[in-house]
C-alpha cells in the first residue's frame, strides 16, 4: 500500500486511482482501487466518473442501492428489461459475496456464458455488469452489505429475471444446498431457454 496521495495538498500530475481487468465476456470488467495506507489506516477513491469513463464505460450512473443478506442468501438473477435497461458497478463493504452476470444478449457469441467473481470487504473490488447481462450473488459470510451505483432508475414495471439454478447456465454458487435462502420470487424464474429475450448483440453495453 502507498502513502496517501494528497499528503502535499495537491500534486501536478494525475494518479492512476483504478486498475482495470477484463473478463472472458467483452465488456465485463472487474475493478480494483488503489489503496494509499500508513499508520492511520488507507484512503481510496471508490468512484471516479472521469475515470470510469476513460478505462470502463461512458455511462452515468444515477441510482445508488444497498442491501444487506445473510448467510447463504441468493438473490438473482435479475434485469431489468428495455427501455429501462440497467448496468451497475457493484461491491461488498461487509462480508463477502459471490457476484455472477450472466450473458442474455440474443447473437452473442458468449449468450449464456457467465462471470463469477469475490468481491470482499477486504478485497474492496468492484465489478462492473453492462447492459444485457442478468446479475445475480449469494453471500459467502455471516452477513453481507452490498453496494450498487445503477444507470438508470428502478422500474418495478419492467422487472426480469432468469433462474438461479438454471442447470444449463452452470453457476457454481459455492453455497451449499441445504444453506441457501431464496425470496418466493427468485425460487421461481424460468431457465433461460423459456424466458422472453429482450437483449440483442447489437444494442449498446452502457
Amino acid at each position: 500500500m502507498a502513502n496517501y496521495p494528497y499528503l502535499c495538498g495537491k500534486f501536478s500530475e494525475r494518479i492512476v486511482m483504478i486498475n482495470v481487468f477484463d473478463t472472458e465476456i467483452e465488456g465485463v470488467k472487474i475493478i480494483e482501487p488503489r489503496l494509499f495506507g500508513d499508520a492511520r489506516g488507507y484512503f481510496f477513491e471508490s468512484f471516479s466518473q472521469r475515470e470510469f469513463e476513460e478505462k470502463v464505460c461512458k455511462t452515468q450512473f444515477v441510482q445508488d442501492n444497498e442491501s444487506m443478506s445473510t448467510a447463504g442468501v441468493v438473490r438473482g438473477l435479475h434485469f431489468q428489461k428495455p427501455p429501462f435497461t440497467q448496468s451497475k458497478l457493484v461491491r461488498v463493504v461487509k462480508g463477502a459475496v459471490l457476484d455472477v452476470a450472466v450473458d442474455i444478449r440474443k447473437g452473442s457469441p458468449t449468450f449464456g456464458k457467465h462471470v463469477a467473481v469475490e468481491l470482499t470487504a477486504e478485497n474492496h473490488r468492484q465489478f462492473f455488469v453492462p447492459r444485457g447481462f442478468a446479475h445475480g450473488f449469494a453471500v459467502l459470510s455471516d452477513e453481507a452489505v452490498f453496494q450498487y451505483k445503477c444507470d438508470n432508475y428502478y422500474a418495478p414495471q419492467s422487472e426480469g429475471a432468469i433462474a438461479w439454478d438454471d442447470p444449463d447456465l452452470g453457476i457454481d454458487w459455492k453455497v451449499p444446498t441445504e444453506n441457501r435462502i431464496l425470496s418466493e420470487k427468485d425460487a421461481h424464474h424460468p431457465r433461460l431457454k423459456d424466458a422472453e429475450l429482450v437483449f440483442d448483440i447489437n444494442e449498446p453495453l452502457c
